[in-house]
């Protein structure tokens, strides 16, 4: 664009004193100052408006993502603890179940030895005839 050197600063400020003379020109100088001054610090306040929404919209956008990996994170721990559940109900039923044919299968095995036992004549034991040392005799 422009590239204004010292040369031609030296060409404008010879102008200017032509122009406006040497009573005027300081008075011009400071105006020219106060207003420059004034488009620096307007340029400087939007500059810095212009740092602080991006600054705020990169907030947004890191708050958005963390939000987002949490969302992710929660749901994959929820379909964990689901699948957790399910796997525990259906260890608890096989537990359940195997208890429950064991214990069939014993009571059957008690009704099937009552069965036999009330069906069994009923003997009563002998009893049992002591006998003596002496009575033992050899055999010839």
């Amino acid at each position: 664009m422009f590239d204004v050197g010292f040369p031609e600063l030296i060409v404008i400020a010879i102008v200017a004193l032509v122009v406006l003379g040497p009573e005027r020109l300081p008075k011009a100088a400071r105006f020219a100052g106060l207003w420059v001054r004034r488009a620096r610090n307007q340029w400087d306040s939007v500059k810095s408006e212009l740092e602080r929404e991006l600054a705020a919209d990169e907030l947004k956008r890191n708050l958005h993502d963390a939000q987002e990996a949490l969302r992710r994170t929660d749901e994959a721990l929820r379909r964990g603890h689901d699948e957790a559940q399910r796997e525990f109900n259906a260890t608890r039923d096989a537990v359940k179940d195997s208890v429950r044919d064991t214990t069939d299968a014993v009571r059957s095995n008690d009704t099937a030895a009552d069965v036999a036992a009330a069906s069994a004549p009923e003997t009563t034991p002998e009893p049992a005839t002591r006998k003596d040392p002496g009575d033992e005799r050899p055999h010839a």
